[in-house]
């Protein structure tokens, strides 16, 4: 989901710059890699709904549209029950409307990873999986390398940090100098559609869940929010919250099979907002801690590192996102 505007809440101005930056680039971005790599990775346009279902939830949500309206001035909308309805005939029997956010896309993030590995192998890239990290080698102050678990030692001019939930537990950094970034785990299912007769067409959020149509016709439910480190238990619990959460809101989806279940751990920084810039050490430079928004920030934070990395200018959207603002003033000088 390319949900820069209605998920945009008080005091993330910054990172909703940051988002609305990199939604103008996911258009060319995604023809970009199209033509790298012959994989359409279905950004689709049809926008986003945030459901009301009750008065309370109106209340709720238009005092946030409120905000994001007058404060951000972002282009988001009220539709009444009846305009809601016609955009989506199939749910449920009361609701109070919806705010429409007509620029909040979506893109299907598999096809999306598969055509940045075809692109990246085309442009010369070598790809090891299966390699775990132990440590970034370090040697008279700078980065040199990385150490892996079976003590291969790899050498390298530049080292990304840019691994993710895992990118704490990167060794060779002082504990200061690790980015703050830590699991926070998510269950997902996968209902199956007739791709031929959906039953949504825009991406919903709906009180506890969002609803996320794909082409093939899989409605994607998400997701749990859970601090329990790298577990990867699918839970019962976890499941009944999401799947009632999408009936009440699409009484339709109790018909539906279940395709998949699974469990994802997004990379949470302690404001939640990413890592970028340069690291402590040269040649070190951290991309992670993107949360809930890694591929939203996917053309952005490539652009901007790329910048950084090859021609030493640092872009304005990430200046805010530096691991500095972590660190006590002192050790941040």
């Amino acid at each position: 989901m390319l949900a820069a505007c209605c998920e945009a809440e008080p005091g993330e101005e910054d990172l909703v710059t940051l988002g609305r930056e990199s939604q103008e680039r996911w258009p060319g971005f995604a023809e970009e890699l199209f033509r790298a790599s012959g994989i359409d990775v279905e950004l689709r346009r049809e926008g986003t709904l945030v459901l009301a279902l009750t008065a309370d939830d109106q209340a709720q949500i238009g005092h946030h549209l409120e905000f994001q309206q007058q404060k951000l001035g972002l282009p988001l909308q009220w539709l009444s029950a009846a305009e809601t309805r016609a955009r989506e005939p199939h749910l449920a029997g009361k609701l109070a409307g919806a705010v429409f956010s007509p620029e909040d896309h979506q893109v299907d993030n598999r096809k999306l990873a598969q055509a940045l590995r075809v692109a990246a192998e085309r442009a010369g890239v070598t790809i090891h999986e299966q390699r775990p990290v132990k440590e970034i080698s370090v040697r008279g102050g700078r980065a040199t390398g990385i150490v892996l678990e079976d003590g291969t030692i790899v050498p390298a001019d530049i080292i990304v940090l840019a691994a993710g939930a895992w990118s704490r537990g990167i060794g060779g950094l002082p504990p200061d100098r690790r980015p703050p970034v830590r699991p926070v785990k998510g269950q997902m299912l996968a209902l199956q559609m007739d791709a031929a007769a959906p039953l949504l067409s825009h991406v919903l959020w709906a009180p506890g869940v969002y609803l996320v149509p794909r082409r093939d016709g899989r409605l994607i439910a998400g997701a749990t929010v859970e601090e329990k480190g790298f577990d990867e238990t699918v839970t019962a619990g976890g499941l009944l919250t999401l799947l009632e959460a999408a009936w009440r809101a699409v009484p339709a989806i109790e018909e539906l099979p279940v395709a998949e279940i699974w469990v994802g751990h997004r990379p949470g920084s302690r404001d939640d907002a990413p890592i970028l810039g340069r690291g402590p050490l040269d040649g070190l430079f951290y991309a992670t801690g993107h949360h809930r928004n890694g591929i939203l920030l996917t053309p952005v934070t490539a652009d901007a590192m790329a910048r950084l990395i090859l021609d030493n200018v640092v872009d304005p959207t990430i200046q805010p996102f530096g691991l500095e603002r972590f660190l006590p003033a002192r050790a941040a000088e």
